[in-house]
């Protein structure tokens, strides 16, 4: 007899309900409660991850918006291309500069953190860092190109929310030597004037903003400049500013066959290093935002439209007798010859009635015509991006083409008034100037024949004789066969032509029977010294000054002085096809 299975114990209905509706049939209790403490844990873990993300986050955040305004400031403020002179002499190049920034949002005391960093650095303006760090910003500038000893000195404060950006800086080497050419850049090193707002204009900017303008991706700039010839002139004009108790002084030294600018001064000029100096309205580049009447050099211009036409020749006579009159004018010469003159000596002594009288029988027409083509009329355009517009007449009558004949009544950029020079004695061609290296070969290209060849022999014969027994002897440095013609202007004062306030000009080329460069002097105001015996005008200063650069730049461009050359009426003119 089998033994009797014991029987379960029978559940209250109730119990069996209430299990029912909270679990449902047949459920296993015990595998649910597991699961359910499953979820709970996965639940706690999960919140907890997301805690811990968000505290990595924001203690690394700092630093990864650091990295991207880094990386944001370097296309900004990024690097750009060294430029060079000719010779590869380093004119403006970047340094990298730590700057001072702040994280407003991160700083905890900021009463405390200005203070610190106003004492720190004593030249951070307390009210002005006080509202910056006062903002909600996430970042804002504290100081721009902090020293070394500053960065070092901060880092030991420890300030949360305090950090630096390596930026580039630009600098400039030679300082003031080639500063209205270089120009220079702005806080965030972006070109604001000269060779460094070309260079943006050339599509660095551009480059910036799409972060290609990087150290590897950019070659120096090569200008035509030889920094040798730039400091020679430099240091002459400095010495003649000061000598002749000048305002201002100025020069261009140029390639008369490819238009290269090898060196070009305006004194007062200013470091580039230091920019609160370039805000001087007397600092500005007189070769080629100031326009001025030329004075007597604008003769040649018209002594060359007159032969080129072939309507007088060198030996044409001219009544300078007596003064000219028209209508209620009178037209003089400083040294009147009282008698009849050839085209030879309206240049040679600077004859305002000779020059006059020639212009006179082309006809205003004719005179507009050449000039136009000799580039006087319309603004000069180089790399540089200051420029002026000549001021011309607005109504160009006979009495006009008078006075503009001996150079008044029109006013021209110096760097224009080059440019036609070049033309006048480089057999015929009008070539742009540049502050770019150019060959010749490129320069041809380009080139423009705008007056006749033996028309240019006659004027470096001109030009020589002028040097031989005219108003620039006392440039004739030996050996190197220098020719040039003088021009001294009296400045417009109240409306009136101020007889002891003058703009002196002396443009000179060498060697004359073959020439290569041409120097433009000019000397703003000069006054009479001992050594003048009263004059001011352009003989007695800026020929001199010019001789004394052509001695000293002779020699660094490689010209080579020969003796014992024959005069300018056998080695110049035999070799023209003409000596009429």
């Amino acid at each position: 007899m089998s033994a009797a299975t014991p029987a379960k114990p029978t559940e209250p209905w109730r119990q069996r309900l209430i299990r029912s509706l909270l679990y449902g049939r047949n459920v296993d209790r015990a595998a649910k409660a597991r699961a359910r403490v499953g979820l709970a844990m996965l639940a706690f873990a999960s919140v907890y991850a997301l805690i811990g993300g968000r505290l990595v986050m924001f203690a690394i955040g700092a630093d990864a918006h650091g990295a991207r305004r880094a990386a944001a400031q370097e296309v900004v403020a990024t690097a750009r291309p060294d430029i060079v002179d000719r010779n590869g002499a380093i004119l403006a190049t970047d340094v990298k500069a730590a700057s001072l920034f702040g994280e407003p949002r991160r700083i905890i005391d900021k009463d405390e953190a200005i203070e610190l960093l106003t004492a720190t650095v004593p030249d951070l303006d307390e009210a002005e860092v006080r509202e910056r760090l006062r903002t909600r910003k996430g970042f804002v500038w504290l100081k721009r190109e902090v020293t070394a000893k500053q960065q070092q000195a901060i880092h030991k404060l420890g300030i949360p929310g305090i950090g630096f950006l390596r930026e580039n800086k630009r600098v400039y080497p030679t300082g003031n030597e080639v500063a209205h050419l270089i120009g220079l850049v702005n806080i965030d090193n972006q070109g604001i004037a000269g060779m460094e707002k070309w260079l943006d204009n050339q599509g660095l900017a551009d480059l910036h903003r799409a972060g290609f303008a990087t150290d590897r991706l950019q070659k120096p700039i090569e200008l035509s400049i030889d920094l040798r010839v730039e400091h020679a002139l430099r240091d002459e004009l400095l010495k003649a500013k000061e000598k002749y108790h000048t305002k201002a002084a100025s020069g261009i030294v140029s390639n008369v066959k490819t238009g290269e600018i090898v060196a070009m001064v305006s004194l007062p000029d200013f470091d580039p290093n230091n920019p609160k100096e370039a805000h001087d309205p007397d600092r500005i580049n007189r070769l080629t935002t100031g326009v001025y009447e030329m004075g007597s050099t604008f003769k040649a211009f018209t002594l060359a439209m007159a032969l080129d036409s072939g309507k007088i020749n060198l030996n044409t006579s001219w009544d300078a007798r007596g003064n000219l009159h028209y209508g209620k004018f009178t037209i003089h010469d400083s040294h009147p010859l009282g008698r009849f003159i050839n085209t030879k000596e309206v240049f040679t002594f600077s004859s305002n009635i000779g020059a006059a009288r020639i212009a006179l029988g082309q006809g205003v027409e004719a005179h507009k015509a050449f000039l136009a083509k000799m580039g006087q009329l319309t603004r000069l355009r180089t790399e540089l991006p200051e420029s002026a517009a000549p001021l011309i007449p607005r109504r160009w009558g006979e009495l006009n083409t008078v006075t503009i004949a001996f150079g008044q009544g029109m006013s021209v950029a110096p760097l224009q008034a080059v440019m036609g020079i070049n033309a006048l004695v480089n057999g015929g061609y009008l070539i742009p100037p540049t502050f770019m290296k150019r060959s010749e070969s490129e320069a041809a290209a380009m080139a423009k024949r705008v007056i006749k060849t033996e028309t240019s022999d006659k004027m470096r014969f001109l030009m020589r004789l002028n040097a031989e027994i005219g108003t620039a002897k006392t440039a004739d440095v030996k050996g190197y066969y220098v020719g040039g013609k003088t021009g001294t202007s009296e400045k417009v004062i109240n409306g009136r032509y101020a007889k002891k306030r003058v703009l002196n000009s002396f443009t000179a080329i060498m060697p004359c029977d073959d020439p290569k460069y041409q120097i433009l002097i000019m000397l703003d105001e000069p006054q009479a010294i001992p050594e003048t015996k009263g004059f001011i005008t352009s003989g007695w200063n800026t020929v001199p000054t010019g001789g004394k650069v052509i001695e000293r730049i002779a020699p660094l461009l490689g010209v080579e002085p020969r003796f014992d050359l024959p005069p300018s009426e056998r080695l110049i003119l035999a070799a023209s096809r003409t000596t009429q």
